[in-house]
C-alpha cells in the first residue's frame, strides 16, 4: 500500500505535440495534474522529467503550470533509470514507492517501470495518468508493467491509499483537488 511518507512522484515526458495526439487526451492531462497537486499538499517529492525538450518540445502548459518552481531532468534515453542525474534524484528522497504518470505507456513509462521494480523499487502506474498514442499501445504498456511486478492503480486510489483516513485538513484539502 502506498504510504506519503516512502512516496515519490515521477512525471514522465508529457510534452509537446506528441501529448497532444495521445489516447485520452484529457483524461491523462487531468489526472497527471491533479495528482501533482495533490502530492504537493501531502508532502510527496516529484520528479518530473522531459526527454530531449529541443526536439519533442517543453512540458504541455497545462501540467507544467502545476510543476511551478521545479526544473525538469532532461533525459536522453527511454528509462529515466537510464539517466544518472534521475537516479541522483530519487536517492535523494531515500523512498521505495515510487507512482509514474506520463508517455509513452508502451516505451518510457514500461521502460522507467521494469528498471525501478528491477532495482527493488515498488512501483505503482496510474492507468489514468499514463498514456500512447494509440489504445493498443496503452493496453499493450499496462500489461507488460503488470507483468514485470509493477501495481496498476488510479490517481484517486493512490491519493487515498496515502491520506489511509478522512476527515483531516489534508483529506479536504485533496477532495477539492479532485472535484
Amino acid at each position: 500500500m502506498l504510504t506519503a511518507d516512502d512516496a515519490v512522484l515521477n512525471i514522465i515526458d508529457i510534452q509537446g505535440r506528441l501529448a497532444t495526439l495521445m489516447y485520452r487526451r484529457e483524461e491523462l492531462f487531468a489526472g497527471a495534474a491533479r495528482m501533482i497537486k495533490a502530492c504537493d499538499v501531502l508532502g510527496v517529492p516529484i520528479i518530473w522529467n522531459e526527454q530531449l525538450p529541443d526536439k519533442l518540445g517543453e512540458t504541455a502548459p497545462e501540467i507544467k503550470s502545476t510543476l511551478e518552481g521545479r526544473q525538469p531532468i532532461i533525459k536522453p534515453c527511454f528509462s529515466c533509470c537510464g539517466h544518472p542525474p534521475f537516479n541522483e534524484q530519487l536517492a535523494k528522497f531515500d523512498r521505495r514507492q515510487v507512482i509514474l504518470a506520463g508517455i509513452e505507456t508502451h516505451i518510457c513509462v514500461y521502460q522507467t517501470a521494469r528498471d525501478l521494480v528491477k532495482g527493488g523499487f515498488e512501483v505503482h502506474v496510474l492507468a489514468d495518468a499514463v498514456s500512447s498514442r494509440s489504445e493498443l499501445n496503452y493496453r499493450v504498456g499496462l500489461d507488460r508493467m503488470r507483468q514485470e511486478g509493477a501495481v496498476i492503480s488510479c490517481v484517486e486510489m493512490a491519493l487515498f491509499e496515502m491520506m489511509g483516513t478522512a476527515g483531516t485538513e489534508t483529506f479536504r484539502q485533496v477532495v477539492k483537488i479532485l472535484k
